[in-house]
């Protein structure tokens, strides 16, 4: 990270250690909480399942080695 970028999380770090209006905490605090959500929760349902296949695959072993996909799709590797 940048020089100002520290900086800028400095100067917040300080100014959140002044506040007072519980209000304003409490805005920031839904900011993070909104800013912090799982990726699984916004990805599509065609996405999650699409995941959930290819993990039941692979522990039922249903998996192809590397070297069948590079045969396949290495000119756009």
């Amino acid at each position: 990270m940048g020089t100002n970028i520290q900086n800028a999380k400095i100067e917040l770090i300080q100014w959140l250690t002044t506040l007072e209006d519980s209000a304003l905490i409490q805005k920031i605090m839904e900011l993070r909480k909104n800013e912090t959500k799982d990726w699984w929760d916004k990805i599509s349902n065609a996405e999650k399942e699409s995941i959930e296949l290819g993990i039941s695959d692979a522990k039922n072993g249903k998996l192809k080695p590397n070297s069948d996909a590079e045969s396949i799709y290495g000119k756009w590797l």
